[in-house]
């Protein structure tokens, strides 16, 4: 039985999914924008908000904590470039837009961006 297991598997182990999401961590602060699905966009949203919020704390415990997370260069972008465009604001920060359906396999497709 699968009682309380809040977070999507993707039919994945914790290790394989743990890089999945920090890959798509990486790449949404390293383009701003991803093509993703719809799961794993939606999974993906309280993951990057969290970094986010932590980045905008500024101190050096902050910053090795988002290095742990998502590597060096990803944490170099998200504190100096990403964060202090929110600073004033009180979450929120991506939005996911709904995608036609991928024409291989009919996979929900969505698109996140930072607002």
């Amino acid at each position: 039985m699968r009682h309380s297991s809040k977070r999507r598997s993707f039919n994945r182990g914790t290790d394989q999914r743990r890089a999945l999401l920090r890959a798509l961590c990486v790449g949404l602060v390293r383009d701003g924008r991803i093509t993703t699905t719809e799961a794993k966009a939606k999974e993906l949203r309280p993951t990057i908000e969290k970094l986010v919020t932590t980045a905008r704390k500024g101190t050096l415990a902050a910053h090795r904590s988002i290095v742990s997370k998502v590597g060096e260069s990803a944490a170099k972008k998200l504190v100096a470039d990403i964060a202090p465009r929110f600073a004033k604001r009180a979450g929120g920060y991506t939005r996911i837009t709904k995608l036609p359906k991928r024409t291989s396999d009919s996979a929900l497709m969505a698109q996140i961006e930072f607002v």
